[in-house]
């Protein structure tokens, strides 16, 4: 149910009775959604649920869909965002993908690394247009450590496209791929998929650089409809914000 937005914690140099709308989009796949979390929450319910123990009520979005490629999710991303985002003072995204375009079909990934990265790229620049401060987080291993070569090689390609669009990139792989917990609760799984273990263990490993993320307040920006976008910017209007 819609209503006023809470009041938020005080912040350096800010005054305690502004309202800090915050509201974030966690954009991605499978491991987004949280599929095999029994607590249905996943890493990123784990991430809005310490924020709020922090002292900062913020508003979030899952929006990850199982099997999806960086190329689908290059697709809709920015139209559902653009619903959630708009007429909000700290509007921000959080990306994760990578694992499903590792997979082979035919012998071959089901998006070229090259394409993979060229998306990443693309979402990146259209979020920086936008004016919507992102976070991107590594593709974590599965269960296949032919998969998971592709998958630490794609990581490192992401790795170079946030540090040239200068966002943030939180590599959770490697840790993950030497974390008992989550190697054994994903062989005890779909082979993919951790449980409630595994997904504390992502939230854990994220969660110091989703703080300092989040610390970092969006520049002043005046919104404009994002180039080549369609119906999607077309949603965006200049209307006052209520603050519901």
């Amino acid at each position: 149910m819609d209503g006023p937005v809470p009041r938020a914690g005080t912040q350096q140099g800010h005054d305690p009775c502004v309202i800090r709308d915050l509201r974030v989009c966690f954009v991605g796949d499978s491991f987004v959604a949280g599929t095999g979390d029994p607590l249905c929450l996943g890493w990123a319910g784990r991430l809005a649920a310490r924020t709020y123990t922090d002292g900062q009520p913020v508003t979030a979005y899952n929006l990850g869909v199982r099997r999806q490629t960086s190329s689908d999710i290059l697709a809709r991303w920015q139209y559902e965002c653009t619903q959630r985002l708009q007429d909000c003072d700290d509007p921000r995204v959080v990306l994760s993908f990578g694992v499903n375009d590792t997979a082979l079909e035919e012998g071959r990934p089901r998006v070229a690394p090259d394409e993979s990265s060229a998306n990443l790229s693309q979402i990146l620049r259209r979020s920086a247009d936008r004016g919507w401060p992102a976070l991107v987080i590594a593709p974590p291993p599965v269960d296949d450590e032919d998969q998971n070569a592709r998958i630490a090689l794609l990581g490192e390609r992401f790795a170079r496209v946030c540090s040239e669009a200068r966002v943030p990139y939180v590599p959770v792989h490697q840790r993950l791929r030497s974390s008992a917990v989550w190697r054994t609760e994903v062989r005890a799984g779909d082979g993919a998929h951790p449980g409630a273990g595994g997904y504390d263990e992502i939230a854990a490993l994220i969660a110091p650089h989703w703080r300092d993320w989040l610390r970092t307040l969006p520049r002043v920006h005046e919104e404009a409809p994002a180039r080549g976008e369609g119906a999607a910017a077309a949603f965006h209007t200049d209307r006052k914000r209520t603050g519901l």
